[in-house]
């Protein structure tokens, strides 16, 4: 495996977990905040369908994603008709990520959301804010570094995401092989536990610098909120 072989993997794996985590961020802010601070009917069956794939087989949520998304699937079809495929393709690995990621983003929003003292947006109302500028100018900085933290995590998610992508998008060297599909044909080739070692090792320094930096942004949420309530 050259150089250029070895990195490519990574590549593709940085590439789709930041496309992905992008992908991410609107749905997951908005399910956080509705999760945290609304009562709507549906609630717990939205809340479990969120966080299913937390607890589904990975190769499970794939095979759903497969046939959701495939050429005759409802979506799959409506998509193909213009001219959009997903399935085994670099989006398949990106949509493969975003569904694996999204219950811990949201997770963490929720969270970040539910840490922000209600009465910041009770004291925004009466000076005449609306709820939509409240949320914007108040609700959503305070809650920023909690959900950057989710962004971090879904990030990391994304970059050792294996069952779901494989089943959705394949195993195609250039296309959708990221670090861990590359890590399991390699280990598949009679000489190819070098390579292996060398993307696992890719792997960890990508994984622990995310975990990282989630961790130092969950502490810097934590002492936001703690000056806050100390006001």
């Amino acid at each position: 495996m050259t150089l250029f072989a070895a990195t490519d993997p990574v590549r593709l794996s940085l590439g789709v977990a930041a496309w992905a985590t992008l992908a991410t961020c609107p749905p997951a802010v908005l399910l956080g905040w509705l999760l945290a601070r609304r009562r709507f009917p549906g609630k717990a069956v939205v809340s479990a369908l969120v966080y299913a794939p937390l607890v589904l087989p990975p190769v499970v949520t794939g095979f759903v994603l497969l046939k959701l998304l495939g050429r005759r699937g409802v979506v799959g079809g409506w998509l193909a008709e213009h001219g959009l495929a997903v399935p085994f393709t670099f989006a398949g690995a990106v949509v493969a990520a975003v569904v694996v990621g999204l219950p811990l983003f949201v997770a963490a929003a929720r969270g970040a959301f539910e840490a922000v003292d209600r009465r910041h947006d009770e004291v925004a109302w009466t000076l005449g804010l609306s709820p939509a500028r409240t949320f914007f100018r108040v609700t959503l900085p305070l809650a920023t570094p909690g959900l950057l933290a989710g962004a971090a995590l879904a990030f990391a998610r994304s970059l050792g995401e294996f069952g779901a992508t494989i089943v959705l998008a394949g195993n195609i060297e250039g296309e959708t092989r990221t670090i861990p599909m590359a890590v399991y044909t390699a280990l598949e080739s009679p000489h190819g536990e070098g390579e292996a070692w060398k993307l696992v090792g890719a792997s960890l320094l990508l994984a622990l610098g995310a975990m990282a930096g989630y961790e130092l942004l969950a502490r810097r949420h934590r002492r936001l909120l703690e000056l806050d309530r100390g006001r």
